[in-house]
């Protein structure tokens, strides 16, 4: 059911993700486009703001618990970025006969996000992500409390 948490949550966290994922195609290794990076981010973001920020934001007790619940959503935007962009680029390499059995593929997937990691260390990145986190929650949690 729509509710305007879910909705502050998901605007909140889609622009928390596309401007994480702007500072992370920034520190890319020459020669490595960005695509797709930032809008397939900030939908990731808005979905994980609806379903785990939105629903959270209800039962949080108080602010500090959603601003956590927020760190907890930024985080999971990564992984679920990470791993999309993994799986896209074994696809890509398997379809182009690089790997010889399945298993290899899907240790493929592990090895990618492994090499897509690294640039996620950067301050900027890890400052969006963890303030951008902190904001959400907390933004969410107001939305929550003002139209309950």
């Amino acid at each position: 059911m729509p509710t305007a948490a879910k909705l502050f949550a998901a605007i909140a966290f889609a622009l928390v993700a596309a401007v994480a994922a702007h500072f992370y195609a920034l520190d890319l290794p020459e020669g490595r486009s960005a695509g797709l990076l930032r809008e397939v981010s900030a939908l990731v973001g808005a979905a994980c703001g609806w379903v785990i920020m939105g629903r959270a934001a209800h039962r949080s007790r108080s602010r500090v618990d959603a601003m956590g619940t927020g760190i907890r959503t930024s985080l999971t935007i990564v992984v679920v970025v990470m791993v999309i962009f993994a799986i896209v680029d074994v696809l890509g390499r398997a379809m182009k006969g690089r790997y010889k059995t399945p298993l290899d593929a899907i240790l493929g997937v592990f090895e990618q996000a492994m090499v897509l990691a690294p640039p996620l260390a950067q301050p900027d990145v890890l400052g969006v992500l963890l303030l951008g986190g902190l904001i959400g929650g907390a933004v969410a949690h107001w939305a929550g409390k003002r139209w309950n």
